[in-house]
């Protein structure tokens, strides 16, 4: 298998090249892609250095797999040119993830919807993949009707010049601003760009990925994401509320149970999901599991996930995994 990471010097591309090797995907050649300005950089994979060259460089070598992860504009640029060659592109940006015929997957959730011969697949928002993880058993069981989710999200998930943002902050330093407002000791109401209705795209993400993911278009979803000086880790509050009614530890039995998710619920004790606990971690977890006596057949639950590896890296390589399994490869 040859394997190109399109985005190899960027923080999820960083990530990507991690997971490859600590889940030993079976590559012979690894091909490491950035645009002209980082070209000729190299990057570590394997206990040896490599070097990054362009996608037109990397178009020519004819990978099996591209695993994308540079934006949505290198995305809507590069990725029909790959797969042009045969190449089977894995995209971890917006750009494709609502376009008709294109898979919108989280493998363990609903990996069927890949066929032979889909040579585009896209991987879901960080937010949405730990979400719909986590609402997954529950829907099968009692089918989800409607979800209010906040989102206290990590600066990781906007970019290094984010992450510097708030570093520079903390040592009182003058800096290049990821964004229009300080980051340290405060909590920005935006994630992306607003769009007319109010909401931003980061919040209508979270609305249509879930309802294309579970193949729902009934399935209510509103959303407000915010941005918290986190270095790391996505969490989520979560009212789900159900078509039908449900026992709490029936509800705990089969989170628990799912593959990838952990339940952290012992509030008592001080024990539940915190992003420090999530960092470098695959698994996506799940506490403060309780009822919503303000309606019927309602839940609350508190969903903490690491967003550069399951939310991002992690979860694609797992469908190239995936694909591989199913012979789709």
């Amino acid at each position: 298998m040859r394997v190109a990471v399109v985005g190899a010097t960027g923080l999820v591309g960083g990530v990507m090249l991690k997971v490859l090797q600590e889940r030993k995907f079976p590559l012979q050649m690894l091909i490491p892609v950035a645009s002209e300005r980082s070209a000729g950089k190299k990057v570590r994979f394997a206990g040896q250095d490599i070097i990054v060259i362009t996608p037109e460089e990397a178009l020519a070598l004819k990978p099996d797999i591209a695993l994308f992860s540079a934006g949505g504009g290198t995305s809507l640029e590069w990725a029909e040119k790959f797969t042009g060659t045969g190449t089977v592109v894995i995209d971890n940006s917006s750009a494709w993830r609502m376009a008709p015929g294109i898979p919108l997957v989280v493998p363990e959730v609903n990996g069927e919807v890949i066929k032979g011969g889909d040579m585009l697949v896209a991987n879901p928002n960080c937010s949405t993949i730990q979400m719909v993880l986590a609402l997954a058993p529950l829907h099968r069981e009692y089918k989800v009707r409607r979800v209010i989710v906040s989102t206290y999200q990590s600066v990781t998930g906007t970019g290094i010049k984010a992450v510097r943002q708030l570093e520079n902050e903390r040592q009182g330093k003058e800096g290049e601003m990821a964004y229009s407002h300080m980051i340290d000791l405060n909590c920005i109401p935006q994630c992306d760009v607003f769009m007319p209705n109010g909401y931003t795209k980061e919040e209508m993400k979270l609305v249509n990925e879930t309802r294309k993911i579970f193949g729902d278009e009934t399935i209510a979803v509103t959303a407000t994401a915010v941005r918290v000086p986190v270095m790391g880790g996505h969490s989520e509050s979560v009212t789900v509320q159900f078509e039908k009614d449900f026992e709490l530890e029936r509800v705990r039995e089969l989170i628990a149970r799912e593959p990838g998710l952990v339940v952290v619920d012992n509030p008592g004790a001080g024990e539940y999901p915190m992003p420090a606990m999530t960092r470098d971690r695959d698994e996506v977890y799940v506490g403060r599991i309780r009822r919503d006596e303000s309606a019927d057949r309602s839940l609350n639950m508190w969903i903490v996930a690491d967003n550069l590896r399951k939310g991002a890296a992690t979860n694609a390589i797992q469908i190239a995994e995936y694909m591989l399994e199913k012979g789709l490869l």
